[in-house]
């Protein structure tokens, strides 16, 4: 009863301090490694990326670190392949190792690459046009996350994860001066600037079973990170705070169903850059095998609904998930898991 106490007393300071940093966020319109925000998790995605107090397995490491001390399996892992809009292309898994059963904790690695595609190249000239052309260069991004989490009771979890994360805008660019006017540059007022920049971010969260049937509530606060500069320019990552809760709903039934599963999961997000938003998302699974799933994410001028579909048997799982969009591409994608 007195951990159970303090994981209550641990929650709600937690939570408190957390809304409290949100709230004086300050908004800035504009961030950078957008790749970040982006959902990848078939899943998860399927439900509106209503995860934060969803068991996920590994995939925690994209929504709350702290629910991946709720794995019971020895070994989890994921991997996420998606065509993002304007053919960018995603892979992203993780994997989390739980050894004596949760005894010292879960252990966890992620990783996110991005292939923004090709482009064409220019660079300032003293020819009539103004510029040369280059020929073509890559856009590429990629993070990597190494995360623990442990349980400090039967309800109370916390978990955290520290991230590399880069971005290469193109290597080697070639710029002038902006003080010399293009008709008084020469040659030696041309300059090589490399556009790759990489730092630490950080996650951080909490996960709380309430013993109120399966009500379950979860915070994580995802890329905290220090300032990054491109010349005169500083930017930040798209910091996001999130608080949420989840709860199989059949549990109000005089009779539980048996085989039967309908999680229902609600978040509030507070990001860094644009208005807060609700996301909501729905997982009717039958016998363990077959899960349907509908979400609906809020404030998006793009899309809305979401829905998804998952099979799993002898621990090997297989979702997807489709997001149609308004203007680009309707986005599919695909998630493989396996615990044992």
């Amino acid at each position: 009863m007195k951990r159970i106490s303090i994981a209550v007393l641990a929650t709600i300071v937690t939570l408190v301090l957390g809304s409290t940093a949100s709230l004086a966020q300050q908004k800035l319109a504009q961030t950078g490694f957008q790749f970040l925000s982006v959902g990848t998790d078939a899943r998860a995605t399927a439900m509106g990326d209503a995860f934060t107090s969803v068991d996920a397995g590994a995939a925690s490491l994209f929504y709350n670190p702290a629910t991946l001390a709720l794995t019971e399996r020895t070994l989890n892992f994921s991997v996420n392949q998606m065509t993002w809009i304007a053919d960018i292309n995603y892979l992203s898994g993780a994997v989390c190792y739980n050894p004596a059963r949760g005894r010292y904790g879960t252990f966890g690695l992620s990783f996110v690459t991005v292939d923004y595609g090709d482009f064409y190249g220019t660079v300032v000239s003293t020819s009539e046009k103004g510029y040369e052309d280059t020929g073509m260069f890559s856009v590429s991004a990629m993070a990597l996350g190494l995360s623990y989490a442990h349980q400090l009771s039967d309800r109370f979890s916390v978990g955290g994860q520290v991230k590399y994360t880069y971005q290469d805008l193109g290597a080697h660019t070639t710029v002038a001066n902006t003080r010399i006017l293009r008709d008084e540059i020469t040659p030696d007022d041309l300059i090589q600037e490399d556009y790759n920049r990489a730092t630490a971010a950080f996650d951080f969260g909490t996960f709380y079973r309430t013993g109120f049937k399966s009500l379950a509530f979860g915070m994580s606060v995802r890329n905290f990170s220090q300032d990054i500069r491109y010349e005169k320019e500083t930017f930040q990552l798209p910091l996001t705070f999130k608080i949420g809760f989840s709860m199989d709903v059949l549990d109000f039934l005089p009779q539980m169903p048996e085989n039967h599963e309908f999680l229902v999961s609600v978040d509030a997000a507070h990001p860094r850059s644009f208005p807060e938003y609700i996301s909501v998302g729905g997982e009717y699974k039958l016998m363990q095998i077959l899960s349907l799933r509908a979400g609906y994410v809020g404030s998006q001028s793009d899309y809305g609904f979401v829905a998804g579909f998952g099979v799993s048997k002898f621990g090997l799982s297989i979702d997807y998930s489709y997001a149609p969009f308004t203007i680009f591409e309707d986005v599919n994608r695909i998630s493989v898991r396996f615990a044992y």
